[in-house]
């Protein structure tokens, strides 16, 4: 077995058996979340090269790495980052924790490669009742997507969705649970909303929000996923492939859905992978699947991948950006990845 195989394994046993044991604290942790809206400073360290091994290559299948950066601050609620939304131009961006908190900022280019973060600021995510989702139990604040200028929060351990009118409100917006499937209730526990995502007007299942659970699975052993329109309920699979569970989804304008997905093996060490699914192909009852666009192991610059956003530039390609939850470990990272798409 080569060196770099043995180092591969070694890493990904030592993540495996951290995430195991950050499991176990999860509750101990569960008010980490910004008390009240304030501004934060983040430390950005540019990442230069996404594979280790090979540090000039750029292209990956059909994306092209831009730059990345891993994002650290001495503010003990910064951290858990689980999913981003990226504004149409670029630069602004507002994501959420995995502990109740928002965190909104600019991201700063230089030559088409970002550099830092400026005019950082966090919020506690509050509740219809106008306090802290944490404090009654919903912290963990794991997916989010936007429909018509609101936004859409999944809660995972209580399988809850709410919706926050931010654009009027911002940080003062209050999340209203919206109406979800009794069967929500069986999901796996701390296996379910990873993955929100609402297509755009003019895109297939335009006004519904699509789920698709992280490793909650059907009779055949696949992830059971949702379309969601009121009080109308599609239910159909996405085919679990390779040990890989859901962390988060995303469109890609006008006709896909992209799947984050990451594995932790023993054997195997830790990936992530990205994977393109048509709209079209998502139907009652059907058992969908698509192909990889990009899978990286340790050897890459990735950690816990669990945040996917995508935006148009304003020269017209497509930037795919990548977030990671450190579990709010000292030996994790939260790292920021963006890449072009510049091939189909």
């Amino acid at each position: 077995m080569s060196l770099s195989r043995r180092r591969s394994i070694i890493a990904g046993t030592l993540f495996v058996a951290l995430i195991g044991v950050i499991g176990s604290f999860a509750i101990a942790h569960a008010l980490l979340y910004a008390a009240a809206p304030t501004r934060i400073e983040i430390e950005a360290t540019p990442i230069t090269s996404f594979d280790n091994r090979e540090p000039t290559q750029v292209r990956f299948g059909t994306l092209e790495f831009r730059g990345g950066l891993v994002l650290a601050s001495a503010n003990p609620a910064f951290g858990g980052l689980s999913g981003i939304h990226i504004e149409s131009d670029g630069e602004h961006f507002l994501a959420i924790t995995d502990k109740g908190s928002w965190l909104r900022g600019r991201i700063v280019y230089q030559d088409g490669k970002p550099i830092r973060i400026a005019d950082a600021e966090m919020a506690p995510i509050l509740g219809s009742d106008g306090r802290p989702l944490a404090t009654r139990g919903w912290f963990d604040t794991e997916s989010l997507a936007e429909r018509d200028g609101v936004f859409y929060i999944g809660i995972e351990r209580v399988e809850q969705i709410v919706r926050l009118n931010y654009r009027r409100d911002g940080f003062k917006a209050r999340g209203e649970p919206i109406k979800v499937p009794a069967d929500f209730k069986s999901f796996r526990y701390n296996k379910s909303l990873e993955c929100l995502a609402a297509p755009p007007q003019g895109s297939p299942h335009a006004g519904e929000l699509i789920v698709v659970t992280e490793h909650s699975l059907d009779a055949d052993a696949n992830l059971r996923s949702f379309l969601l329109d009121g009080d109308r309920v599609t239910r159909f699979s996405v085919r679990r492939t390779d040990g890989f569970d859901v962390s988060d989804c995303t469109i890609l304008p006008p006709n896909d859905l992209l799947l984050l997905e990451r594995r932790f093996s023993l054997t195997r060490g830790g990936a992530m992978r990205i994977r393109r699914l048509p709209l079209a192909s998502l139907r009652a009852d059907t058992l969908v699947d698509g192909r990889p666009i990009i899978e990286a192991d340790l050897g890459y610059q990735i950690d816990n991948m669990e945040g996917i956003a995508v935006h148009r530039t304003a020269g017209g390609e497509i930037t795919i950006t990548l977030v990671s939850d450190d579990n709010f470990s000292i030996i994790q990272r939260n790292l920021l990845l963006q890449f072009a798409v510049v091939g189909e």
